[in-house]
């Protein structure tokens, strides 16, 4: 394997015809391309239509029970993270209706019925839904709704309460209704991943103190102690600014504060290489210290390093959007190492998916590698069997309607304009119709992706309409319609508009270590995958 060190530095395996641009220029669309497009929409609309007649204006449908539930503050999550998809897809007369319901929300009170949690939401979700949500549909409309960015302030407002006791990390949830923050230790997922929403907020509203926030808070977590170059723990003490453990993962809890480091730079285009730097640094360390292949099948992983130092041989469905930000940042840095390793990756993700009965992959996942198969748990006869004929066995069997394999697969296809990836996001379709759909309304999660006959999970999230519809639809679109070289689409997919990019980013130089750690300052949330709620 060529050294990544000598890649960074020297850039050595650069390539000067790649420049920073991230698509293909010479994509050809198949003639099936406006069928699978229509199919995606359609099952938008029925997702859609059951929202309206079922949950609306509550947050989420429940498919099953034909009911809803109120997890984002009521404040109708599946009308604001829609609205980029709706406006992509061309719905003008349903995008009209959700700006308007969206422009009459009232952001300041929390209007949810949930008892456990009545005001208290994420500032993280809030702000990557919600924000993000309105500050796309203003700019891909032509800023021809200035009401969304007042709701957007609004919103803004009541949770920079996070930073209210003279802390640089924010408080990972704030009480909408008193405006006060929720005191406990939190992640670098929810504490980094606020850059581009609260950065682009900042520009429009011309209150920079916006980006200060969300930007100071990555400049701590990227200087702190790591336990590998560039990249810090899970966890993080927002009342110290200190890490808490030692865990690395690219999967949940860590997941978009990596991302977030280079979408920054580019949608930001500056000229502080810190961001740029982090993030090179910190694929690097994976390279040196997570890379994995497994002994059947030579699929790529990478593979988390635990408390104490010990590889553990996992990944997720949450991880595997690293892939996509692979492709990304190797063009950004003129870095083809880093490009055809995120093409590996993202092979051994979509190998999730093409291994299993239904042809959807699992939520976690784990498997065997030349240095042992630790995982935390012993793997079974029946995972032991799955494995020799897989190269990866199932933890974690649920379908929780995730994005992120096929958001690879689009960065994937978009990059190299391989027909093999459009007809990998037609063959998820396929899956999708036949396997989600309820026998209702709908379509819902399932509780086992390996058995053609899976109960379901009584959820829909707004992330099915916000990301997993968009991305395959957009792999079906005209290239030009929202290209990578124009847009940063933010953890949500919601994109934003991008200046022109510069001929590469960073300085090709890596990021000092500050040494290992390890400490005990209070015990992490759950963050790494979503509760399994009862199948019914």
């Amino acid at each position: 394997m060529v050294s990544l060190r000598t890649c960074v530095v020297a850039l050595a395996c650069a390539s000067s015809a790649l420049g920073a641009r991230i698509q293909n220029p010479s994509i050809f669309l198949p003639s099936s391309a406006a069928k699978h497009r229509q199919d995606v929409k359609n099952i938008f609309l029925t997702s859609w239509n059951a929202y309206k007649q079922f949950a609306f204006p509550h947050d989420d449908l429940t498919p099953i029970s034909e009911s809803w539930t109120d997890g984002r503050n009521g404040w109708g999550a599946s009308v604001v993270d829609a609205l980029s998809t709706i406006f992509i897809m061309g719905e003008q007369d349903i995008f009209q209706e959700a700006v308007n319901f969206t422009t009459h929300v009232d952001f300041t009170e929390s209007h949810t019925t949930d008892t456990a949690s009545p005001s208290v939401p994420s500032v993280f979700e809030t702000t990557i839904r919600y924000l993000a949500g309105m500050l796309s549909a203003y700019e891909l409309s032509g800023q021809k709704y200035p009401e969304l960015i007042t709701q957007a302030e609004t919103l803004a407002n009541k949770l920079s309460a996070a930073w209210s006791k003279g802390n640089v990390i924010p408080y990972g949830q704030v009480n909408i209704n008193t405006s006060t923050p929720t005191i406990q230790t939190s992640n670098i997922a929810e504490a980094g991943t606020l850059t581009l929403e609260w950065s682009r907020l900042a520009e429009y509203t011309k209150n920079d103190t916006y980006r200060a926030l969300a930007e100071d808070s990555v400049r701590l977590l990227a200087t702190n102690p790591a336990p590998i170059p560039g990249f810090p723990a899970q966890g993080i003490d927002p009342s110290t600014g200190k890490p808490v453990g030692a865990y690395v993962t690219w999967g949940g809890g860590s997941d978009s504060y990596l991302e977030y480091l280079i979408k920054y730079a580019r949608l930001t285009n500056t000229d502080d290489n810190l961001f740029a730097d982090t993030w090179a640094t910190a694929v690097d360390s994976s390279i040196h210290t997570l890379l994995r292949t497994s002994t059947v099948g030579n699929w790529t992983y990478l593979a988390d390093l635990d408390d104490s130092g010990t590889i553990r041989h996992v990944g997720s469905h949450l991880a595997c959007f690293m892939a996509g930000n692979w492709i990304m940042g190797g063009r950004m840095l003129n870095n083809n190492t880093i490009v055809q390793l995120g093409l590996d990756l993202n092979e051994g993700c979509w190998n999730t998916y093409a291994s299993t009965a239904t042809g959807i992959g699992p939520e976690a996942f784990a498997y065997i590698s030349k240095d042992g198969n630790y995982s935390g748990s012993t793997p079974s006869a029946g995972d032991i069997a799955f494995y020799n004929k897989h190269g990866f066995y199932i933890t974690t069997s649920y379908y929780y309607m995730r994005p992120e394999v096929l958001e690879s697969n689009f960065y994937a296809y978009r990059l190299t304009g391989d027909v093999k990836y459009f007809n990998r996001a037609a063959s998820a379709v396929q899956s999708i119709q036949s396997f989600l759909k309820t026998p209702t309304v709908a379509y819902a999660p399932i509780d086992d992706v390996d058995a053609t006959d899976s109960d379901f999970i009584d959820d829909m999230e707004s992330f099915w309409f916000a990301e997993v519809l968009k991305y395959l639809y957009l792999t079906f679109d005209d290239p030009n319609h929202i290209s990578l070289d124009k847009y940063v689409f933010n953890t949500e997919a919601h994109p934003f508009i991008a200046p022109a990019e510069k001929p590469s980013y960073g300085s090709g130089k890596l990021r000092g270590a500050n040494g290992s750690f390890k400490t005990t300052s209070g015990p992490l949330p759950e963050v790494s995958f979503a509760p399994k709620l009862p199948p019914t």
